[in-house]
């Protein structure tokens, strides 16, 4: 009896057994197939994102370095204040939030997002045009060489600087600008401009030739430096072009209007290239923009956004010529000096249009403040009292509703950084420029966190033949994958 009931128990224990296994086992498939799920959807999500594009016959890329969507806004509301309308790469069609990690780094540099943005593939912070191990990796601008296309870079800064150089270059150090430039030499493609090339000649490499622009020359190449005559000569179709307006980077917008700016560049590659049976693709740079994002000089840099802004006017007038034909895309390669559109104390209103009263650029402001106190050692904060009115309309008097009167507090923040600049090693004019610009700033209800770069996604926007493609949420690789396959 005693048995009878223990092998009862035995199977009855048995039973439960099985049941929780089959339970446990229904527990884990559902896990797998939740998992499945999710990677089936995350994939329609990814191929969705890079569309399949038919080979378009002129293609135009964008690139703001350092442009997100704060600093496009914050030029959009400044221009509508004005009075002068907004922003055409903001009235797009069609617009994808753009993510900009790089491999090694939630907050990428300008190399890494521009390889991203160039070759579709994501690299380390430092590298151009190769992936993580150094291998050479092949941009938008080598595909469109090899099915036939001609191929214009232009910029406002280096021309072997890192966003440009990711289009022709390959090399494991941003940094290695001689070795760069020899890449640009060996990529044979049809038309480079805008500023210069940084160390031209860089006796000190180990790769040295000569001469970057001699060693161009004998590559057949037509170099025009800084010569504005020669420049609008510029019109051989069959001529392999470099035409750059000085050795740097061209001045800024806000400085300097005079001279060359990117779109007269922009205009040139245009006229070179336009009759080319297979077409063209033209990268455009505004490289400044970034520069002043470092800054923190937020007149300088919506400067900069409709310098690039012009460009792409220019693009779009193309286009109204050749509107089947013709493909526009704009993009940041990242977000530089964390721009905040609002400023404690402003609530709900905005002052954008008072960076109107700025007329330099925070560098050229430091240089200025340099070469006063060059001529008088004994210069004092209040003897610069009528240069930062004049220069940035800041007042140190007269009626409190304006809001560019100074109050105490404000005024002694600039004094106190005057005094910090005014040190026995020397005048230090970049932290005394920095609080100018950044008093101005706060008073337009403008903020910064940072002089560095910042995670932020960007805007990708797009209009012309099968533009709706850029939509959505998307990676910068992305925008590589695309337009290799328009520029076949």
């Amino acid at each position: 009896m005693f048995k009878a009931r223990q092998n009862y128990l035995t199977r009855f224990f048995f039973i439960i057994t099985i049941i929780k296994i089959f339970i446990a086992m229904k527990f884990v498939l559902q896990k797998i197939f939740a998992f499945c799920a999710a990677v089936l959807i995350a994939s329609a999500a990814f191929a969705a994102s890079t569309k399949e594009l038919k080979p378009v016959k002129y293609v135009f890329l964008f690139i703001g370095d350092g442009m997100s969507i704060p600093q496009r806004m914050m030029t959009e509301e400044y221009l509508r204040l004005c009075g002068e309308g907004g922003l055409k790469i903001n009235a797009f069609p069609n617009n994808a939030v753009t993510y900009t990690r790089s491999n090694d780094s939630f907050i990428t540099d300008s190399a890494a997002s521009g390889t991203a943005i160039a070759c579709g593939t994501k690299t380390d912070n430092g590298k151009i045009g190769v992936d993580t191990k150094g291998n050479k990796l092949e941009s938008i601008a080598s595909v469109a060489k090899k099915s036939g296309k001609k191929v214009g870079i232009i910029t406002s800064v280096t021309i072997n600087h890192a966003t440009p150089a990711a289009f022709y270059a390959h090399n494991s150090s941003r940094g290695n600008y001689y070795e760069i430039a020899l890449d640009m030499i060996e990529s044979d493609f049809d038309f480079f401009g805008g500023g210069g090339v940084q160390d031209s000649d860089d006796k000190k490499s180990k790769s040295y030739k000569g001469d970057i622009y001699e060693l161009a020359k004998e590559a057949g190449y037509k170099v025009v430096l800084n010569d504005a005559e020669e420049f609008e000569k510029l019109g051989d179709q069959n001529a392999k072009t470099m035409a750059f307006a000085s050795k740097g980077a061209l001045p800024y917008a806000i400085d300097d209007n005079s001279g060359l700016r990117i779109k007269d560049f922009l205009e040139k590659a245009v006229e070179i290239m336009e009759d080319h049976p297979k077409g063209f693709f033209i990268m455009v740079e505004g490289g400044k923009i970034d520069w002043m994002c470092h800054a923190n000089d937020a007149a300088t840099v919506l400067k900069e956004v409709v310098d690039l802004d012009k460009c792409v006017r220019e693009a779009c007038e193309f286009a109204k010529k050749h509107p089947d034909d013709t493909l526009i895309v704009v993009t940041g390669d990242h977000e530089t000096g964390g721009l905040t559109l609002g400023f404690a104390g402003t609530g709900y209103k905005s002052y954008i249009n008072l960076l109107s009263h700025q007329k330099n650029s925070r560098e050229q402001i430091e240089k200025t403040i340099k070469e006063m106190k060059k001529k008088n050692p004994e210069l004092s904060f209040d003897d610069l009292k009528p240069y930062i009115t004049k220069t940035l309309g800041l007042k140190f008097g007269g009626d409190k509703k304006d809001r560019l009167v100074l109050t105490k507090d404000e005024e002694n923040i600039l004094r106190k950084a005057f005094e910090k600049a005014s040190s026995k090693k020397g005048f230090k004019a970049d932290g005394f420029a920095i609080a100018l610009t950044h008093c101005l700033d706060n008073k337009a209800a403008l903020g910064w966190t940072s002089t560095a770069h910042t995670a932020l996604p960007v805007s990708t926007t797009a209009a012309g033949a099968q533009s709706e493609a850029f939509n959505g949420t998307i990676d910068n690789t992305d925008i590589a994958k695309m337009l290799k396959q328009a520029v076949k």
